[in-house]
């Protein structure tokens, strides 16, 4: 999966991402590499679900995609 950042550069140092595809996906970083790092972590919890709180009946599919 591909998905467009938009980095901007920190008021206080540092810098700061938003993922516009995913609404309210946004991380920080003191460095570019600590940014991508949680770019990656901020993704993956922004695009997680709980199946336990989602009803499933037995006509459904659940799917895990590896993203």
């Amino acid at each position: 999966m591909k998905l467009k950042v938009i980095i901007h550069p920190a008021e206080e140092g540092g810098f700061w991402a938003e993922v516009p595809a995913i609404q309210g996906c946004a991380t920080q970083g003191d460095t570019f590499e600590e940014l991508l790092s949680n770019l990656y972590e901020a993704v993956e919890g922004c695009l997680s679900v709980d199946l336990e709180q989602i009803e499933i009946s037995k006509n459904d599919r659940v799917l895990e995609l590896a993203v």
